[in-house]
């Protein structure tokens, strides 16, 4: 049997720890490293926390649209999800987490909302409607006159990020990004990012369209696509390379680092979500800061509004913070 002892021992930390951690204590300042280290511990050992009391007013699903393995390796997602959890912690909300492949079993259950963390598609959103009146979305908005939505304005976020750039005298700034698809494969995701780039980019004629890099929001793909730039335009490298998640970013800076190009003396290098790892990587990431907990903490306020009777649709916008760090200048 999993046990807290057991759980801390594998993730190299105090119990004392672990307890703050599974049971979402909000006084705990720990790194989001920690953390994921913690829940894939207590995954690994199947560890079965007490459950909530049942005496609860409210319960509410929270779907993901990520697996649990995808999720475990996105700490983006994770920090919505947690901000979540947090937040029905400390007003006495019930909930469960589902994954999308497993929703009939949220259908047998008795919710008074559904928090679907994720991109979904307007399909999935209408089946998650069948369900309960209150469904909020975290990331995304698949229909604004229905449904509730705590999101990023990720094109204001990538002009804020051209913007330093081109106020840094950077004229060439290559683009390297990623494509995502919706779950029941009804068809692409357009990215707000790369459409915000190469708007941007033409409205100035500085645009050019071999330098831009599309794979996956993956360190993986980050490290193969800047490697395929320095190969593609040798001399004539871009001096600022604008990575889609910070993901990318790390990708794109072991990439450079192993070509002897140096950072940010040659190539500026920033990249968007300011994850935990950010500042202590070298150099350390400059990036656009998404304030993923509280995005999290908002969409369970927007089901208590829509629980006291709120009838008309809400969308929020959650402000990013540029965070300049020595992967430019």
């Amino acid at each position: 049997m999993a046990t807290i002892k057991k759980i801390a021992e594998k993730a190299g930390v105090s119990i004392a720890t672990v307890s703050r951690v599974l049971n979402y204590d909000a006084s705990l300042s720990v790194t989001d490293d920690t953390r994921k280290k913690i829940f894939e511990a207590a995954e690994e050992l199947d560890y079965k926390k007490k459950p909530v009391k049942k005496d609860a007013a409210l319960k509410i699903a929270v779907v993901h649209w990520y697996t649990e393995k995808e999720e475990l390796e996105d700490l983006y997602y994770m920090s919505i999800r947690y901000g979540i959890e947090q937040r029905c912690q400390q007003l006495g909300i019930q909930y469960a987490n589902y994954f999308y492949d497993d929703l009939e079993k949220a259908r047998s259950e008795s919710l008074q909302g559904i928090i679907a963390v994720g991109k979904f598609s307007r399909a999935q959103a209408d089946a998650l409607g069948e369900i309960t009146d209150a469904v909020i979305f975290a990331d995304y908005s698949p229909d604004e006159d229905r449904y509730d939505s705590v999101v990023v304005d990720f094109e204001k976020a990538a002009v804020k990020i051209l913007n330093y750039l081109t106020g840094k005298g950077h004229q060439t700034i290559g683009y390297i990004g990623g494509q995502e698809v919706f779950k029941d494969e009804s068809g692409g995701i357009e990215d707000a990012r790369e459409r915000a780039y190469r708007n941007y980019m033409a409205s100035r004629g500085l645009l050019d369209e071999g330098n831009i890099y599309i794979g996956s929001f993956t360190v993986d793909s980050g490290y193969t696509l800047m490697n395929k730039m320095i190969e593609d335009k040798g001399e004539s490298l871009p001096t600022a390379v604008f990575a889609g998640n910070d993901l990318i970013a790390i990708g794109c800076l072991r990439a450079l680092h192993e070509a002897g190009i140096q950072v940010p003396e040659r190539v500026n290098v920033i990249g968007i979500n300011d994850i935990s790892v950010s500042k202590y990587i070298f150099p350390a990431l400059t990036t656009l800061k998404v304030h993923t907990e509280p995005m999290g903490e908002v969409a369970v306020d927007l089901f208590l509004e829509r629980n006291q009777g709120r009838k008309i649709a809400k969308k929020v916008f959650l402000a990013t913070e540029l965070i300049a760090r020595s992967s430019s200048f």
